[in-house]
């Protein structure tokens, strides 16, 4: 099976038969699944798998949006181990949201392990919501013991570089983490009736928000040394990890009522607000993630991208 710098070669090849005009979007699409059948085989299979999960394990109830924004996560992450187990390297891959998504999955598992407030409706919150996202703190686990590994060679340090603030280089996350367990402490729902437990789901929420951050700065700093292609799988894996919470934002503007408590509704606006702000956070990825898709090319970012804040 080739490597992604093949692939990588293959598109460009792609991209220089492209006409000035550009190709439909149909056969653009068409074009791109033809140069990446292994990468269209794979999110296809992921979008049959969710299908069969629904119809298995779901009574249709709304909230398996819930679960499907996890098996979002998941099959990200899942990729992101394919990427750095069969090519052996974890380079471009920001070990800072890493850490931070790691972070988010064992806090929220505190929650939920003990308490039903936040799971889903569905047959889908009784077991299997569970299963999937100790899924994903397994295959973050591994992609960190990946990089601190045999294939710490390959780390990007020297892009790695968010918070890299009046703190030693490691522990730049630090900035993120504090202000969301504060915010967390201060504003959470009151869905499980426990200090402890709403505050670890609310801070697992704020920070899974901004657990991104790192691994955008990182593209900016690339793309200002390098072409600022971004790595196909690496690709994938952002965009679905960043997309899973479009359905996590549907199924609680729905639930709404459910975030409010005894000191009205901000918890909940504030829950939201953060989900929108990851959102807009991955909004220019998303628009070139799109782009790329609509052109049949692999995903390149302008130089002009580093001048966006993070």
């Amino acid at each position: 099976m080739m490597n992604d710098e093949n692939e990588h070669s293959e598109n460009k090849g792609h991209a220089g038969a492209v006409s000035a005009g550009g190709p439909s979007l149909p056969s653009a699409i068409k074009s791109y699944v033809s140069n990446n059948r292994k990468n269209a085989v794979l999110w296809g299979g992921f979008i049959v798998c969710s299908i069969l999960i629904w119809m298995l394990f779901s009574s249709g109830d709304f909230s398996f949006l819930l679960t499907f924004a996890a098996l979002w996560r998941c099959f990200g992450l899942l990729l992101m181990n394919y990427k750095v187990w069969k090519g052996n390297s974890v380079k471009g891959i920001s070990v800072k949201t890493m850490e931070l998504y790691a972070t988010s999955f064992v806090f929220r598992l505190l929650s939920i392990l003990r308490h039903q407030g936040y799971l889903p409706f569905d047959k889908t919150g009784d077991w299997f919501y569970h299963v999937v996202e100790f899924a994903s703190l397994g295959s973050v686990a591994l992609v960190l013991y990946g990089a601190f590994g045999p294939w710490k060679s390959t780390y990007d340090a020297k892009y790695d570089k968010f918070g890299n603030l009046n703190v030693p280089p490691q522990y730049g996350v630090v900035y993120l983490v504090v202000p969301c367990i504060v915010m967390a402490l201060l504003f959470h729902p009151e869905l499980n009736k426990e200090f402890f437990s709403d505050v670890c789901w609310t801070f697992s929420m704020y920070l899974e928000a901004v657990a991104m951050l790192p691994q955008l700065y990182m593209f900016q700093k690339q793309a200002s040394d390098a072409d600022g292609t971004v790595e196909v799988m690496l690709g994938h894996v952002t965009f679905a990890l960043g997309f899973s919470r479009i359905f996590e934002l549907w199924f609680w503007l729905g639930s709404f009522k459910e975030l409010t408590n005894m000191n009205g509704k901000v918890p909940g606006y504030i829950v939201l607000l953060s989900q929108v702000g990851q959102l807009l956070i991955m909004g220019d990825f998303f628009y070139y993630y799109f782009v790329s898709i609509s052109k049949g090319m692999p995903m390149e970012l302008p130089h002009s991208y580093t001048s966006t804040n993070v």
